[in-house]
């Protein structure tokens, strides 16, 4: 089967990539390198002794796209090109809505050229805003407070309208990816500001930070810190593999949540990763973050039932993979890009 995954040298991405090579898919990627890096690949390509074609282009220009899909005509797309920094989102909002929005539209546009009829797409927890209930599930109302959660419903909602009786959308609403490959071949690696909380951890256990920004103290919750359900990343990819051998037993149209079912607040990751490396880390209480909810954990009984896929590894799991990956690369992929 051949398999399209679009921001393929991402951080879940690249984990999602290695997860198909392993098991037989026949894959092609692109990526604009906007925020990652081609050494990605490179360290896949080593990882599963497995070749794969790779297009440098952006999802938002039409020829280049319809030039992939002419030669490699994929069956099914992974969708996972986009911004996904909610502060930036906030900052520059119509940014996030043409590359996320208008980009997904011309991905579609495409597809249908090339009567390519099946997509996964990346969502985000963040669709829910703040939870009136939890765990969440897939039925819960949808009020995102940022820009960036808009331009995932958006797309949602482009899909659930583009979807038919012969086109499939299968939509994985992820809660909070950490952690990286159990090799430290392949791992978190932005070309920007980080959006998830263990490389800002990581930081500060280098030195280059002199201490851990924690934004917000006084949320309603038992240390008074953030809670989210946090997801590793290897089982989120695996998430994906089990997505696509499922078209045959879903409807045109269905939402998944893709977490652990379990929260941990800020201050308890952090204690997490005192423990790995025996050191307390230093922080600071900061203003809340515009955009940020209290409190986001999953219900995942859905893709469970209908995947028969869970969550296998735990918060330590991830904490000590991520160590694993700084200490092999202290500076990500950038040392060997250069």
């Amino acid at each position: 089967m051949r398999v399209l995954l679009t921001g393929g040298a991402g951080y879940i991405g690249s984990h999602t990539l290695v997860e198909l090579l392993s098991r037989g898919y026949e894959v092609c990627v692109i990526d604009n390198l906007v925020n990652s890096y081609q050494e990605s690949l490179k360290r896949v390509r080593a990882l599963t002794k497995k070749e794969f074609d790779f297009y440098l282009i952006d999802i938002c220009d039409e020829k280049a796209l319809s030039q992939v899909f002419e030669a490699f005509n994929p069956e099914i797309v992974i969708h996972f090109a986009g911004l996904k920094s909610v502060k930036e989102s906030v900052n520059e909002p119509l940014k996030h809505y043409i590359n996320n929005v208008s980009g997904s539209l011309n991905l579609l546009k495409v597809m249908d050229d090339y009567s390519c009829s099946k997509i996964v797409f990346s969502s985000s927890a963040t669709v829910y805003g703040d939870p009136d209930y939890l765990p969440i599930d897939e039925d819960h109302k949808l009020s995102p407070k940022n820009p960036y959660g808009h331009s995932k419903l958006m797309v949602e909602g482009i899909l659930r309208d583009w979807s038919c009786e012969y086109k499939q959308s299968c939509i994985l609403r992820y809660f909070n990816p950490i952690g990286a490959h159990e090799s430290g071949v392949i791992g978190e690696c932005s070309n920007d500001i980080p959006n998830n909380l263990l490389p800002f951890i990581e930081n500060v256990v280098s030195g280059h930070e002199k201490h851990l920004k924690v934004f917000g103290g006084d949320y309603d919750t038992p240390d008074g810190t953030g809670i989210r359900d946090y997801i590793h990343v290897v089982d989120l990819a695996k998430s994906h593999v089990d997505a696509i051998k499922s078209f045959e037993s879903i409807g045109s149209f269905e939402v998944f949540n893709v977490g652990t079912g379990k929260g941990h607040s800020v201050l308890e990751v952090l204690e997490s990763y005192s423990e790995v490396i025996e050191t307390d880390i230093p922080y600071i209480f900061e203003n809340r973050r515009e955009g940020d909810v209290t409190e986001s954990v999953a219900n995942p009984s859905k893709i469970k039932a209908m995947f028969s896929w869970e969550a296998k590894l735990t918060l330590l799991d991830a904490v000590k993979s991520s160590r694993n990956w700084k200490l092999k690369n202290p500076n990500g992929f950038k040392e060997s890009a250069e």
